[in-house]
């Protein structure tokens, strides 16, 4: 296992750890329960350094990954980011990727354990074009900052006030003597601090020191995962796999209908005309119940989905979870037997919130 960076900034913290494909994460700061809470009503930081990165340089750099993504690479302005899938010419999901363009270069930020694969998948069809690829997870380290007291700390830490940014807008900064990079992220209220791995502490501390004033909190997996499933933002490795084709996990943020040929581009154009999937992601409202991931969802006995992702949420005050439904029973209200049953699931839209 891969330990984090800070590894003993978050013990001195009284963290518990765990292991997410092969890299380590703390799992919690003792309350759970707490950390959701400053995510949701003030400010909860995350070390998020557990994710993965590559780079890609040379003159061909961007029309190479234009043609690998369902994404339109081209289009986007320097310094401002996009979220992308890489599929496969059948159409499913090799993996998925946060790409930020920089003046210098393409930036991918992957999930963890997932940078090897991304690597290989690109380098089988990189032949003729004047394109690198590099391994970039030892130069940066994601920060993450969430909640809705995130624009008081970061004005408090550097400086100056600081504006809201909007989603995959980016602006450079310097906090604790480094330079920093911060990220709008979609759908919730916070930034992603893209740090050089040798300022990671510099600004942990920074931060920490900051935000005392702001009710902060460090973040754990476990509570990141509850806002996380809330929101119903599905995660590959988890809600998404090989045999995953992007609309059905309702990806159509990462997909452009615009920019002309991608690998995969077939499926996804044949899928969208046809006008549906055979099943999608959905919430499920479960009770008290908390089945395991891959637990089989039915209807009159038949399988018609399986659970992908489980939480205990104070939101809805029971358990939620993410999972794949056939589409005859995305409606929500409808009821589904978890397993051979008793217990049952309620589909819900997305998100929760």
């Amino acid at each position: 296992m891969e330990p984090l960076s800070l590894h003993f900034l978050h013990e001195q913290a009284g963290a518990h750890f765990l292991e997410v494909h092969g890299r380590e994460a703390v799992a919690d700061y003792g309350d759970v329960e707490a950390e959701y809470r400053a995510a949701r009503q003030a400010v909860a930081l995350h070390d998020a350094t557990y994710r993965e990165a590559l780079r890609i340089t040379g003159e061909d750099r961007i029309s190479f990954l234009h043609g690998m993504v369902t994404q339109d690479v081209k289009g986007l302005a320097a310094g401002v980011a996009t979220y992308a899938a890489m599929i496969t010419v059948k159409g499913s999901m090799v993996g998925d990727a946060r790409i930020l363009r920089r003046e210098a270069d393409l930036l991918l930020d992957v999930e963890p354990g997932m940078g090897a694969k991304v690597q290989e998948f690109l380098g089988k069809f990189l032949i003729s074009e004047d394109a690198e690829l590099h391994e970039a997870t030892g130069e940066l380290g994601v920060l993450r900052l969430l909640g809705p007291r995130t624009a008081e700390l970061m004005g408090a830490v550097s400086g100056g006030p600081f504006a809201p940014l909007p989603p995959d807008a980016t602006r450079p900064l310097s906090l604790a003597g480094q330079e920093v990079l911060a990220v709008g992220r979609p759908g919730q209220e916070g930034v992603d601090l893209l740090v050089p791995r040798g300022g990671l502490e510099a600004v942990w501390k920074a931060l920490v020191a900051a935000g005392a004033a702001f009710g902060l909190k460090p973040l754990g997996w476990r509570a990141h995962e509850m806002l996380r499933v809330e929101a119903g933002v599905p995660r590959y490795g988890q809600d998404m796999v090989e045999t995953t084709i992007p609309l059905e996990a309702n990806l159509t943020n990462a997909i452009s209908y615009n920019k002309g040929c991608y690998i995969g581009q077939e499926v996804i154009a044949r899928a969208t005309f046809r006008g549906h999937m055979n099943r999608k992601l959905a919430g499920l409202l479960l009770g008290s119940t908390e089945p395991a991931p891959g637990t089989e969802l039915k209807k009159d006995g038949k399988k018609v989905g399986w659970v992908t992702s489980v939480v205990r949420s104070p939101l809805k005050g029971q358990t939620v979870a993410l999972g794949y439904v056939h589409r005859d029973y995305l409606e929500p209200g409808t009821v589904l037997a978890v397993g051979d049953g008793p217990a049952e699931a309620t589909v819900a839209a997305l998100p929760f919130s």
